[in-house]
């Protein structure tokens, strides 16, 4: 009895676990309100065949490929049509415009001032004339724009000329070898290797993490464990 209980949740978690992937790689704030409506019911449907002895596994996975279908379907549509998209996502809603609130669309979106100006105390402005534009993004999110006069400055304004940085590759992460950011670095094992015996830390295994810039600068930190094996060695 037991281990059949373990065994429903077992299934039931990777199903869910497999239908989220499906879903993509969004965080619960970036998600459509369909997207979250979909995810609240997948979780409330897998709940059902672990708790419920009537409840067949059956019965819990049907509805949920189902909602996934759905989910995709909607995507697609959403995808292939503007019109589509705006009727189930909506439109995105300016609040502020040039330092001023938009009273209509705070209203129409039922967004109230006292949110407004926590969200942007979280962004750190203060002062709702130092916004150009904010707009109330389709998955809730609050898009600022400050006047110019409010931006910080960047190289650009002052006139100075920037190297490229590019991307910071993982080497090693808790003494795992990337290979394929090796490639993409164009540099080999037999280069790490050497990089890691300058450092004195010979074996990759001991290094928590390793990283490489576009300026070839090579940063790494040893494993604790490993660190405090050194010491004790050496005293």
């Amino acid at each position: 009895m037991i281990w059949g209980a373990v065994l429903k949740t077992i299934i039931m978690y990777t199903i869910v676990v497999v239908a989220m992937r499906l879903m993509g790689k969004r965080q619960i704030g970036q998600l459509q309100p369909f997207e979250f409506a979909v995810t609240i019911m997948i979780s409330e449907l897998a709940v059902f065949p672990m708790t419920e002895k009537e409840v067949s596994l059956v019965d819990g996975i049907i509805p949920i490929i189902v909602l996934v279908a759905c989910q995709f379907l909607i995507s697609i549509v959403s995808v292939k049509s503007i019109k589509a998209r705006e009727i189930i996502c909506g439109r995105p809603k300016i609040l502020i415009s040039n330092g001023a609130l938009q009273e209509n669309n705070l209203r129409k979106e039922l967004y109230t001032i006292n949110d407004l100006l926590e969200q942007l105390r979280i962004s750190n402005v203060q002062n709702v004339n130092d916004v150009e534009h904010a707009v109330l993004e389709t998955n809730g999110q609050l898009s600022l724009v400050l006047k110019s006069q409010k931006r910080p400055v960047t190289p650009s304004d002052l006139g100075i000329e920037t190297e490229y940085e590019g991307l910071i590759l993982d080497i090693i992460v808790d003494g795992v070898i990337h290979y394929e950011n090796l490639k993409l670095a164009k540099v080999d094992e037999s280069w790490l290797y050497n990089k890691l015996e300058e450092k004195g830390w010979p074996n990759p295994e001991d290094i928590f993490y390793a990283s490489l810039d576009t300026q070839g600068n090579f940063y790494f930190q040893p494993k604790l464990k490993a660190a405090k094996n050194r010491v004790v060695e050496r005293q």
